[in-house]
């Protein structure tokens, strides 16, 4: 992804890939609606760029990284600063296509909690205190992030999802926690199969976009 990234210096390519600029989407102040943190307030990071493509994705303008600027960390890790929160979220696009060692470990020093929520298609950089893997099906997660993910988060669009489901569950931790998610635009239509779905396989738990529902950003 980062040689997808035009007109860019020399130096800037070296920063990029030390993690010391990325491109960065947006920063907000918000709560996380999904999984198993919702509720808590939080400061998310999207940064730009993914190469995974899922047809129902809520963020497409994240996928270029060449529309967000890059972006010096060090100012990310003082924008997170003016706010309250106690948990940063970096998110996508797919976070992992960088190099996130520096980003994490300067927020570390700010004591707040660091959740990454990714697809698991590339290496983990980053020191994390959760990992939310949520993977799509033109690029399948790596071993490694199975071994650490927190929580599996898998979006159901139809029924043949739910096997899907079942089939990345198997490669998890035994610590993992479960979710089933339906995705929003078809919500009406699954949200009765993954109910009863979850009733019958209580090691699952029901995920929903509840920043959605409260029209919270």
């Amino acid at each position: 992804m980062i040689d997808q990234i035009k007109d860019i210096t020399s130096e800037d390519k070296s920063l990029l890939e030390k993690g010391l600029k990325l491109p960065i989407m947006e920063e907000f102040y918000s709560i996380q609606g999904e999984g198993y943190n919702t509720g808590k307030p939080a400061y998310f990071i999207r940064v730009g760029g993914c190469d995974v493509g899922c047809h129902w994705c809520d963020v497409k303008e994240s996928w270029d990284p060449n529309l967000h600027p890059l972006t010096d960390v060090n100012q990310v890790v003082n924008n997170a600063q003016q706010y309250p929160a106690k948990a940063i979220v970096i998110t996508g696009g797919e976070p992992l296509l960088y190099n996130l060692d520096f980003l994490t470990q300067q927020l570390s020093n700010n004591n707040v909690e660091i959740f990454l929520e990714t697809s698991g298609a590339y290496p983990l950089t980053g020191k994390w205190h959760w990992i939310c893997l949520s993977p799509k099906k033109n690029l399948p997660p790596l071993p490694e992030v199975y071994d650490r993910a927190d929580e599996l988060k898998i979006i159901v669009y139809n029924k043949n999802d739910i096997k899907w489901a079942e089939e990345h569950a198997e490669k998890t931790n035994k610590n993992c926690k479960l979710y089933l998610q339906p995705e929003w635009s078809n919500m009406d239509k699954v949200m009765p199969m993954i109910i009863d779905y979850v009733m019958e396989n209580p090691k699952w738990n029901i995920s929903l976009q509840t920043h959605k529902i409260m029209h919270i950003p």
